[in-house]
């Protein structure tokens, strides 16, 4: 194993986004913020699953941004090297596969954690969120933001232009994640959109992630977070294979 190399990529990916910090965490959690204010008036002064509406919004808030900035920080930055003809720098170091795809996945960790992390903080200046499991939490932004840092990864090795990306993410990432219980509990669906929920990964995140804040949830947390280490570990597969067979990425 490669530690050194490893962590220079690592090191480059985090210098990245740091670099346009305002752009890849404040402008996130203003948005996150907006969508609190927003919903929280049309919420305010009612309950869901016994939790006041406005607090409820909050680890929903939170586990989007994680899903939508994991995804955002590995394949911009993988489909920008193509782009732009320096990937083959990368593809000429001693890293393997597996050590490409764990520096990625690191920083993109690094970067969902803290969009987490202020956004909480700041939404702690509007309503009040426990943290009854914290082993629960992070948990699930592990899964929850190590599977969506994948799965951008995949979308870039496949990506031939930032369309691609705008595609994948338009009509799969944001569907799946704003339909997984960011703003609503599932019990309060059709029964068959209930059903239909349970086949979406992303609900599993969003609610075992919510449970870890408050205790409550709309499926058991064993489940949420079996379901999110299982489709973290298939998409981690697939991911390492295709690094490993230069598809998409070498000439």
């Amino acid at each position: 194993m490669n530690w050194q190399g490893c962590f220079t990529l690592f090191s480059k990916e985090v210098r990245r986004f740091y670099s346009v910090i305002l752009q890849t965490v404040g402008a996130p959690v203003v948005t996150a913020l907006l969508y609190m204010v927003v919903f929280g008036q049309v919420l305010q002064g009612q309950e869901i699953q016994g939790v006041p509406a406005s607090a409820f919004l909050v680890p929903g808030l939170m586990m989007m941004s994680i899903i939508q900035n994991s995804f955002a920080n590995t394949s911009s930055s993988l489909t920008q090297s193509k782009i732009n003809g320096n990937l083959v720098f990368l593809l000429m170091t001693p890293l393997s596969a597996f050590e490409i795809y764990l520096a990625y996945i690191g920083a993109s960790l690094v970067r969902a954690t803290l969009v987490a992390c202020v956004l909480y903080l700041v939404t702690q200046l509007f309503v009040t969120v426990p943290i009854a499991n914290p082993l629960l939490v992070v948990t699930m932004l592990v899964f929850g933001g190590g599977t969506l840092a994948v799965m951008g990864l995949i979308a870039g090795i496949l990506a031939n232009k930032f369309d691609h990306l705008a595609a994948f993410q338009n009509f799969f990432i944001m569907p799946l994640s704003f339909l997984s219980g960011v703003f609503y509990s599932i019990h309060s669906l059709p029964e068959f959109w209930q059903k239909a929920s349970h086949f979406n990964p992303f609900f599993y995140m969003i609610d075992g992630f919510r449970q870890g804040f408050f205790g409550v949830g709309d499926s058991d947390p064993l489940r949420s977070v079996a379901v999110a280490a299982a489709f973290f570990a298939f998409v981690s597969t697939i991911c390492v294979v295709m690094l490993a067979k230069g598809y998409k990425i070498r000439g």
